[in-house]
């Protein structure tokens, strides 16, 4: 897959995101009820819960922030622009399922708007990586680098 292709795969997924945390977001901040399918009140329980605050700043809009600096990194070029994009989306990853860990096992509630925005950002960390991991002429950065490490073993293993 060619890194133009897998660049609007991130931005589409980074869009998505941000539609999702927006409207987690928004929510808080209106003091609204979460629209949430089958009514098992999971998605109440956990916007509801202390875990759905970080030093008092909403989690969502921590999310929202995450999946905007992803999109702001999509408009960036190069190899450093490919690794910020790739770190952020393992950070985002990473504690997305930090968070759906709490609401297995502590909360002891699931809301379908949180796990949809770990989806994403789950496949924006593979599409991130898999990205930075592409040929070099596609726009990868550390498989040319290997393949140039491989090459050179190769070239001082035929002279011996």
């Amino acid at each position: 897959m060619s890194d133009r292709r897998l660049r609007l795969g991130l931005l589409g997924v980074a869009a998505a995101g941000v539609g999702v945390a927006g409207y987690l977001t928004w929510v808080h901040y209106a003091g609204l009820e979460l629209g949430c399918a089958g009514g098992g009140g999971g998605c109440q329980r956990v916007q509801g819960s202390s875990w759905a605050t970080l030093a008092g700043v909403p989690v969502a809009g921590i999310g929202l922030g995450g999946y905007l600096a992803l999109l702001a990194s999509l408009l960036l070029r190069g190899e450093r622009a490919r690794l910020a994009t790739a770190t952020l989306a393992l950070v985002g990853a990473v504690f997305s399922a930090y968070l759906t860990y709490l609401e297995l096992f502590v909360i002891e509630a699931i809301c379908q708007w949180c796990v949809a925005s770990a989806v994403l950002m789950a496949c924006a960390a593979v599409l991130a990586c898999w990205r930075v991991l592409i040929d070099p002429q596609e726009g990868g950065a550390v498989a040319g680098a290997a393949q140039g490490r491989l090459d050179a073993r190769a070239s001082t293993q035929a002279r011996s």
